[in-house]
């Protein structure tokens, strides 16, 4: 399974040896351990914001997360990676976790979920 590059609705690319409704809900769960981490200086968490960019889960049920930053030079930048591979690794079924920071394309407000703009008040 992969999810690519779409604000806030990383994409499903099959096909996986995986039955779909184990995809399915290793997708939900991983989809929602990220969204219990946060930016510390924004009161959103990094899925809404659009900061993920691809969700990948192979058949052997390894992890791999495409994540930027709001700014390349964010404080947590060094931190973030780990929180968010623990985030994932939390994930009932997940065997491994690489978190791989990109930042082409640069993130920007578009990004962001309608939840996250009414958090932020920024319509």
């Amino acid at each position: 399974m992969s999810t690519d590059n779409l604000p806030n609705s990383p994409t499903v690319s099959a096909p996986s040896a995986l039955p779909p409704e184990e995809i399915d809900r290793m997708a939900d769960d991983i989809i929602a351990a990220l969204k219990t981490v946060y930016d510390p200086e924004i009161p959103v968490d990094i899925f809404e914001l659009g900061l993920i960019y691809k969700i990948d889960i192979s058949d052997n049920r390894d992890v791999t997360v495409d994540m930027t930053l709001t700014a390349p030079g964010c404080p947590v930048a060094g931190e973030m990676p780990g929180w968010v591979e623990g985030a994932v690794r939390s994930v009932q079924g997940v065997q491994d976790v690489t978190v791989n920071m990109v930042f082409d394309p640069p993130w920007d407000q578009s990004r962001m979920s309608d939840e996250a703009k009414v958090a932020l008040d920024m319509w």
